[in-house]
């Protein structure tokens, strides 16, 4: 008898956010067991009769592609126990991990975007699943590649596709710079040989990752500080804020932001651990932005910010999903702020970044405080530098800023 499987919510177990996790119900030879398929769902957005998720639920064609992933999977792995002979449902769970077997890309990136889903690590699942589809798309959909297939000249191939579909150099910078991290993840996990790592001779400096200055000057700042919003709606005036928080709190991105809570004000600083870096960030808050988080602090739902809500944006997966919705119309309102106020630059939550960094460099602060690298690629060092420096520098700094 073949096993037989579908994906099922688990309502009778309860996660600490409320949610319940999908299971993969195996069913053979008349026993029946359950595996985690690695994400949950609030059982209020089940449909229990279809098994799938209801239109009502967020996130749900995400869902919906894992839960056809895992039956593909599952279907490919029974087909394979039933050509060898007879099996039993222990067989079917107790496998190692595919790509360990087979040595194919596709499957070890699956077991790397499970792990970050697992992890509560959203950001980097999107970020390899992203990859993933563009290798699938590239090879018609007909994943077989192994690592070993990987070489200089299959890398070029791959860039002449991606430039014949106009990619920007730095889309194709992060999807190569991807693809190198999972065949560096492959080579520590012993399934991939270091003789075939394609990335000496094919060099991924050479996309052109630079951006335009995104800074605007220190009087544009200020325009935008003094303006008055009176007449326009919330959102607008919760832009301009989070606009000057940031420039006014060592150029705090606005993921770091949406996730502040009450106890990272201490004794009148903001401390915070970034979510990109892991690095702890200690700065000194001015009149003007304590002035700021004191016009929000009304606000019930947990945070500094009303972006995010403790009770309805509890899995990582929300979250990622309800900033990113949020920051695009932040930054929709900020350019309406700008060409209300009359500023030719492009207003984002980014400029707010990148001017801390250009107006302190222009008032003559050391550059190694406040490095150039925040107008380019890798923002991250800029944070390193500002970590290796005493409060005392960076608040001396910090009184350039007005």
């Amino acid at each position: 008898m073949n096993a037989l499987f579908s994906v099922i919510c688990y309502s009778s177990k309860q996660l600490k956010d409320g949610t319940s996790p999908l299971m993969m119900r195996i069913t053979k030879d008349r026993e029946r067991k359950y595996s985690s398929i690695g994400i949950s769902v609030d059982p209020k957005f089940w449909d229990f009769k279809k098994n799938q998720p209801k239109r009502s639920c967020p996130n749900r064609e995400y869902i919906m592609q894992i839960i056809r992933n895992k039956e593909s999977e599952m279907q490919q792995r029974i087909f394979e126990l039933g050509m060898r002979g007879d099996y039993s449902i222990e067989d079917i769970l107790a496998t190692p991990k595919q790509s360990a077997q087979t040595g194919r890309i596709e499957d070890f990136y699956r077991e790397l975007i499970e792990d970050y889903q697992r992890q509560g690590k959203t950001g980097n699942s999107h970020v390899y699943t992203d990859s993933l589809r563009s290798l699938r798309s590239y090879c018609n959909g007909k994943m077989n590649l192994r690592f070993k297939d990987i070489t200089p000249k299959w890398c070029e191939y791959y860039e002449k596709w991606l430039r014949d579909k106009e990619c920007k150099e730095t889309t194709m910078s992060v999807l190569f710079r991807t693809l190198r991290s999972v065949f560096n993840k492959a080579i520590k996990a012993n399934i991939a040989e270091q003789k075939d790592y394609p990335f000496n001779d094919f060099r991924i400096s050479k996309f052109d990752t630079s951006t335009k200055k995104r800074a605007i000057s220190k009087m544009d700042v200020m325009k935008i500080m003094e303006a008055d919003l009176t007449d326009t709606r919330d959102y607008i005036r919760l832009s301009r804020d989070l606009f000057v928080f940031s420039y006014l709190c060592g150029g705090i991105n606005f993921v770091d932001m949406a996730y502040l809570k009450p106890e990272n004000i201490e004794n009148g600083r903001l401390s915070y651990i970034r979510q990109k870096t892991g690095k702890r960030i200690n700065v000194t808050l001015c009149g003007k932005a304590i002035q700021i988080l004191q016009d929000y602090s009304g606000y019930n739902g947990g945070y500094l910010f009303p972006i995010l809500h403790v009770r309805e944006h509890r899995t990582p997966t929300q979250r990622h999903n309800r900033i990113h919705k949020i920051l695009s119309k932040v930054n929709l309102n900020l350019q309406y702020i700008g060409q209300r106020l009359g500023i030719e630059a492009h207003l984002t939550t980014y400029v707010a970044r990148h001017s801390f960094a250009t107006v302190l460099k222009k008032s003559g602060v050391n550059v190694a405080l406040i490095s150039e690298v925040l107008g380019h690629s890798d923002l991250s060092t800029t944070q390193i530098y500002l970590d290796s420096f005493e409060n005392s520098q960076i608040d001396e700094a910090m009184r350039n800023l007005l």
